[in-house]
Order: structure tokens, then C-alpha cells, then sequence
């Protein structure tokens, strides 16, 4: 364990834990004019829907993997008689197919935000960092599958799990002895996962908290002519 393990695995956490849940009740108490997803689709519609769709269920996929696969316990894998190398196994296969949908609508995002001259001159310089903030990340949970893929004894994986069940239990000294022992790739990942938490609020990334899950329920608009 050294001092910048300890600042970036076991205080970085709760700095980005923090300004992501503080930041979020300020913006929507102080700005809800701009809590939205400025949708750009209006500007340029040529490959939107593919990019759009391909990104968004690509990185729910991969955010809802990372979050049962990190804080789920060990003991229930293994009561269900899944082995830390077969639940490794999954993990990859799985990632392998999310990430390669959500790499593919970002990169074609990516390219759209850059090079189309309306798109660009209505993005903010918050707009393409935040783009290409998870396109990097992306790009490094991407390398870490050849990575995975020498060692499938489930090392790596139990140590990251290990991070993420002591940071959430407030433990960071054992999150910190957990993370110290996987690779730069893994801990390059995990730290620009913990920055997409870190600027969160300030982007257009606030849209999630307002997930239209309610919409399928909601009565019909009547709307009558003069």
C-alpha cells in the first residue's frame, strides 16, 4: 500500500461519490433548465439512431455487469456453484458483446460531435470532454479482456470486487490493500470510472436521474382542434 493508492482508491472514492450525489441536488435545485439531454438530433440525424441506440444499450449493459458483478458477494457465486474463474469466464463474454455495441454507437458519436459543423459549433467544451472521457474508458475496459483472458483464475476480478465491497461498507484502508494488488490497466479503468462520477453533474450526463421509466403509465394527452 502506498500513499497514491491510498489518495486515488480510498479517498478519490468518496471526493466522487460526493460531488456526484451533492452536485446533482444542487444542479436540479439551482439549474433545471438545463437538466436535459440537449439531443442534437435535430441538427444531424444521419447515423443518430444506430450510434444512439447501440451506445445506450451497450453501456447499460456494461454499467448493470460492473454493478452486480463488483458488489455482489462471492459466497453467492459460489452457493450457486459458479467458480471465480467461471464467473470471470461470463464476465468477459458478456463485456466483450456490451462493449463492443457501445463502442461502436460511440465511435460513431464520437465522429459526429467532431466533425459535423452544426453538431460542433452547438457542443459545449463539457459536451466533448464527457465524450470522450467515457470513450477512453471504454476503450481501457475494452483492453482489459485480452488481459483477463491470460489469467482466468479470477485474481484481478476478486481484488476489484474486494475495492468495491469495502468502499461501499466505508473500509477504505482494506480497499486499498484489495486494489493494490491489480495491474495499471485495471486501476487506469477504475480511476477514470471514478472521473465519470467526478463530473457527472456538470455534464449532460444528468439526464439518467430522469429516466422516463414512469412513461408507460402515464394518461394520454387529449388534444382537440380548434
Amino acid at each position: 500500500m502506498n500513499y497514491l493508492d491510498t489518495l486515488l482508491f480510498g479517498v478519490y472514492p468518496y471526493l466522487a461519490g460526493a460531488v456526484f450525489l451533492l452536485g446533482s441536488l444542487a444542479r436540479f435545485d439551482r439549474d433545471q433548465f438545463t437538466w436535459k439531454a440537449h439531443s442534437s438530433q435535430i441538427l444531424s440525424n444521419k447515423n443518430m439512431r444506430l450510434a444512439s441506440n447501440l451506445f445506450h444499450v451497450g453501456i447499460l449493459l456494461l454499467f448493470l455487469g460492473h454493478f452486480v458483478g463488483l458488489l455482489t458477494p462471492p459466497e453467492i457465486f459460489h452457493a450457486l456453484g459458479v467458480s471465480a474463474g467461471a464467473k470471470q469466464l461470463l464476465a468477459i463474454v458478456a463485456g466483450s458483446v456490451a462493449g463492443a455495441m457501445c463502442f461502436v454507437g460511440l465511435t460513431l458519436l464520437v465522429q459526429r460531435r467532431l466533425t459535423d459543423p452544426r453538431v460542433r459549433a452547438n457542443s459545449t467544451r463539457m459536451d466533448i470532454f464527457i465524450l470522450l472521457l467515457l470513450y477512453a474508458q471504454l476503450i481501457l475496459g475494452l483492453l482489459t479482456i485480452p488481459v483477463s483472458l491470460m489469467h482466468l483464475d479470477g485474481h484481478n476480478m476478486l481484488n476489484l470486487m474486494g475495492w468495491a465491497r469495502n468502499i461501499v461498507t466505508f473500509d477504505p484502508a482494506e480497499a486499498v490493500e484489495s486494489v493494490s494488488h491489480v495491474g495499471l490497466l485495471f486501476k487506469l479503468h477504475l480511476f477514470l470510472g471514478l472521473t465519470v462520477f467526478l463530473v457527472f453533474p456538470f455534464s449532460r450526463l444528468v439526464h439518467i436521474w430522469s429516466a422516463p421509466v414512469t412513461y408507460p403509465a402515464r394518461p394520454y394527452q387529449v388534444v382537440r382542434q380548434r
